[in-house]
């Protein structure tokens, strides 16, 4: 392989082959009152990380269903044991929700940890390295800050949650590194909002639409049902329209800031090129289809999404990734034992 020559990522899953296991995943899922659904996460993850390749070599999920099932356990069972000293103790309750708080980041750290270490590329575990001090500054502190400042520091908060997961992750012993400008989370950030304000204001226009007649159509439901319904349905019109493309615009151009300013210990190299205008065509689109069928495409546009943003993701390596995976699979053998002793602990957090 030549340096610097651009390796694609691409996925080869199909709707069809998908649709199978979805439909398993949710009828056994219903079955057993929401007990499978640690099983087909896990399928559901492997399916998707099996099919996701670069350089003709494929990730891989190793988590099982029973890791799963005891990380949510002990999550579930720790909130039944916090509202129930809440209830028999109530003046307890403001010393549980401070260790809740401080729980939080552990929590955090731990659903990192466990989603890395069970993802591989090519044999060669991913890693998280974040500390629990860190996570509290991040998630709990930053958003405080955030607020107090009007969210005009959004930008930062979202820079800085991004910063605290690549830089932290490791791909055997090899570290990702993330430094990208406030300037284009910013521009993303007023670009969306612009979106919000000018479509949000002419609909409003257009429709005639105004707050005090939702207000209003809240309080009268039961006395002026179809009134009220028209008027909270154009409401949820006007959200649709004004916030969903805001989101796609934001989302493609901080994915596109974050993955061009990562890199990867060896001069390896990330470049994402996806398009706003097109993300939005593929999630109204899919959204008409799984409207229109009732549910039954949910597949078809989980596999659609992925592969385009796949086609549109790409690694430049910056000498012979042969060499690459081959040092890692050797540094990284030796924490093989540590794969083992996580609890299934994952509170969905994007890795």
């Amino acid at each position: 392989m030549s340096e610097n020559a651009i390796e694609k990522f691409k996925f080869t899953g199909n709707a069809k082959e998908w649709f199978g296991i979805w439909i398993v995943n949710l009828l056994l899922s219903i079955i057993t009152i929401g007990i499978y659904s640690a099983w087909a996460k896990v399928r559901a993850k492997k399916y998707f990380s099996n099919h996701t390749y670069v350089s003709d070599r494929n990730f891989d999920y190793h988590a099982t269903g029973k890791q799963i099932l005891i990380g949510r356990l002990i999550v579930i069972g720790g909130y039944i044991l916090f509202n129930i000293v809440l209830i028999a103790v109530p003046f307890l309750g403001l010393f549980l929700l401070l260790a809740l708080i401080g729980l939080m980041p552990w929590l955090i750290v731990r659903s990192m940890m466990f989603n890395a270490r069970m993802t591989s590329f090519s044999n060669v575990r991913f890693n998280f390295v974040g500390t629990v001090g860190k996570a509290f500054l991040v998630f709990f502190i930053y958003p405080i800050l955030t607020a107090l400042t009007a969210y005009t520091t959004a930008p930062f908060l979202s820079r800085a949650v991004r910063k605290f997961s690549i830089n932290n992750h490791r791909l055997g012993t090899a570290e990702f590194h993330f430094d990208g400008p406030i300037g284009p989370f910013y521009k993303a950030f007023l670009v969306a909002i612009a979106w919000v304000v000018i479509v949000g204001g002419l609909g409003m226009l257009a429709t005639g639409f105004n707050i005090l007649e939702l207000a209003y159509a809240m309080d009268n439901l039961e006395t002026d049902p179809s009134t009220a319904g028209s008027i909270i349905g154009m409401f949820y019109l006007l959200l649709f329209v004004a916030v969903l493309p805001a989101a796609m615009i934001y989302f493609a151009m901080i994915r596109n800031t974050v993955y061009n300013a990562t890199t990867l210990t060896g001069g390896h190299k990330f470049n994402s090129t996806v398009s706003a205008g097109k993300m939005l065509w593929i999630a109204l689109s899919s959204f008409v289809v799984v409207v229109c069928t009732l549910g039954l495409m949910i597949p078809w546009a989980q596999v659609r999404m992925s592969k385009y943003l796949a086609e549109n993701t790409d690694l430049i390596p910056g000498g012979s990734l042969d060499d690459f995976i081959g040092t890692q699979q050797a540094e990284a053998s030796a924490l093989g034992d540590a794969f083992t002793d996580l609890e299934g602990i994952d509170v969905g957090l994007p890795v």
